[in-house]
């Protein structure tokens, strides 16, 4: 497995070795412990999660906070996303800033999200079928959110604006200085 990390610490893209032949292929797409030795710390995820979304769709920017914060570990099972992440560790120096990678079933990249960051992706192909582990539990009454078009994080999505799909809830999100 590739692991690299981005520029916001502890935010890492893993990238799994693949072995293909005319059969079709195989990868390991999670190894506890190749995983926990790539990031340097002990991740014990307690819930996968899954969701099928339409060309266009906007999920996110969710977090949880305080103790049900959570780290994610997510994949693309079929389609492409733009899968971004946003620091918002306040003893962080990249506190505030976000970064964006394409994760597709193509090329079977994966992000690990740590705890204390926003997490949102848009969907770039016809549909996309989106996987991610939890290390801690989904906790409604902690859950907050960015709205998707914050000015300050001016985030491009990848899609022209008309094309732009967002749940009702997540309209309804603060922008970025409501949390900072």
């Amino acid at each position: 497995m590739k692991v690299t990390e981005t520029n916001l610490k502890g935010c890492f893209i893993l990238e799994p070795r693949v072995f293909e032949d005319d059969r079709g292929y195989f990868f390991e797409s999670f190894n506890r412990n190749a995983f926990e030795q790539a990031v340097g710390y002990p991740v014990n995820f307690v819930q996968d999660n899954q969701s099928y979304s339409q060309y266009g769709v906007v999920r996110g920017i969710h977090f949880q906070q305080g103790a049900y914060a959570q780290a994610k570990l997510v994949r693309v099972l079929e389609g492409a996303v733009l899968d971004v992440a946003v620091d918002l560790r306040k003893e962080s120096p990249t506190y505030g800033q976000h970064i964006a990678v394409e994760l597709s079933a193509e090329n079977k990249k994966q992000l690990f999200v740590p705890r204390g960051f926003g997490h949102g992706f848009s969907v770039l192909s016809k549909t996309a079928v989106f996987a991610y582990k939890c290390d801690n539990f989904y906790h409604k009454a902690s859950e907050s959110g960015i709205i998707y078009n914050d000015p300050l994080l001016n985030i491009d999505w990848q899609l022209p604006e008309h094309s732009i799909k967002v749940s009702d809830k997540d309209l309804k999100m603060d922008n970025i200085q409501g949390i900072i």
